[in-house]
């Protein structure tokens, strides 16, 4: 096999682990979120907590991924985290009972860490071993893909099937992936040096750099994940606009799956710092199309925007952090993903309080356009520094 077609497969097998462990075990919720209210009783407060029980999985996951500098024991986590998204997923069907929904979310949240931050990191290190560009814009693709397939499906699927059948059919779907993504990424090396006799070696950034960093992704996190959770829910309770949220949601995806190769570029030409300022700009903008304007076409140019920088910020975080520590990507992956995730467990909590209250997620939407904003400064500082 030729460098370039094992390439092919081992980026091939990592878009398909963040297509389930990303698309389908943790965002196929955010479509069916509405259908879930409608037809199995799921309550404004609960979808919210379940939103949350996910991303403290998901920050338990990325806490796990920091501590561990075993390549070889991230290679098993994360082909344990493939079964685990397929189990929860199907499980998800099984049951209508909130506490065994916020297990199965949890599980789901930690199973996604494996996507995001092992897979990454397993990805990172045989680039930069192979002498490949050290960049995970084409790996990172499967999120956005991922979030395209679910709003798909579930569109599809929700003509003909009940909430717990779709659930069970994405499981199916499941599987179908899992088996390449399983195959196609080899074990790890563990040399030190790359296949061309270079040494691979960590170079760290400073602790004030860091702690700004940090700060700046957990504001990220809060623009991210308001949309994220909510978007289906927001655009269908809008004026003339109830049904199309999935659609929404679908050219989100459709939006992110070219978006972090397109930043890559973008980071090229002008720096991860800028790169990451003029993504978080744009993203803000996203966020409050819908609200400045209750019309389908600000809804879509807002799902465009946001889709298309959201996971450009996280590429070119992972990318940064990975490239600090080649040795071992996921020590810094998993720092900022921590921070990240914090945001991500306090945000859908505190937007589901304010949406019982309020009757609406509006208000959500301006508290992620003001952590946006909050970010963007940081950012500056960061460049200055």
């Amino acid at each position: 096999m030729t460098a370039s077609t094992e390439r092919l497969r081992v980026l091939t097998a990592g878009i398909l682990s963040l297509i389930l462990l990303l698309g389908i075990a943790r965002f196929a919720y955010t479509p069916l979120l509405p259908i879930m209210q409608n037809q199995a009783g799921l309550g404004v407060v609960a979808a919210g907590w379940l939103a949350t029980i996910n991303y403290v999985g998901y920050l338990c996951g990325a806490i796990i991924a920091s501590q561990i500098g075993n390549m070889v024991l991230k290679d098993k986590l994360y082909r344990l985290g493939l079964i685990v998204a397929v189990l929860t997923t199907v499980g998800m069907g099984m049951t209508t009972n909130v506490w065994l929904w916020s297990l199965l979310r949890f599980f789901a949240g930690l199973s996604s860490a494996a996507g995001l931050l092992l897979a990454s990191a397993l990805i990172m290190n045989w680039l930069i071993r192979h002498d490949f560009r050290s960049e995970l814009g084409i790996h990172f693709s499967g999120l956005g893909l991922g979030i395209a397939v679910c709003a798909i499906v579930v569109e599809i699927l929700n003509h003909y099937f009940s909430w717990d059948q779709q659930w069970y059919i994405l499981s199916a779907l499941g599987v179908l992936i899992l088996i390449p993504a399983w195959a196609w990424l080899p074990p790890p090396d563990t040399s030190s040096v790359t296949k061309g006799g270079g040494a691979m070696t960590d170079n760290p950034p400073s602790p004030m750099f860091l702690r700004i960093f940090m700060l700046a992704y957990f504001c990220a996190g809060i623009g991210y994940v308001v949309s994220a959770t909510f978007i289906v829910a927001i655009v269908d309770a809008l004026p003339g606009l109830a049904g199309k949220g999935a659609w929404v949601f679908m050219v989100l995806g459709l939006a992110a799956a070219p978006a972090c190769m397109i930043w890559d570029l973008v980071a090229r030409r002008t720096g991860d710092i800028n790169a990451l300022i003029l993504a978080a700009i744009l993203q803000i903008v996203g966020i409050m199309l819908p609200i400045l304007s209750h019309s389908l076409l600000a809804a879509l140019i807002g799902a465009v925007l946001f889709g298309g920088t959201f996971i450009g910020l996280v590429s070119l975080v992972l990318s940064m952090a990975g490239r600090y520590y080649p040795t071992r990507p996921a020590k810094m992956m998993g720092k900022m993903t921590i921070s990240y995730g914090l945001a991500q467990i306090i945000a859908p909590l505190v937007v589901g309080w304010i949406a019982k209250g309020s009757g609406g997620y509006e208000e959500g939407l301006y508290l992620a356009a003001g952590a946006m904003v909050v970010a963007v400064g940081l950012l500056l500082w960061l460049r200055r520094i």
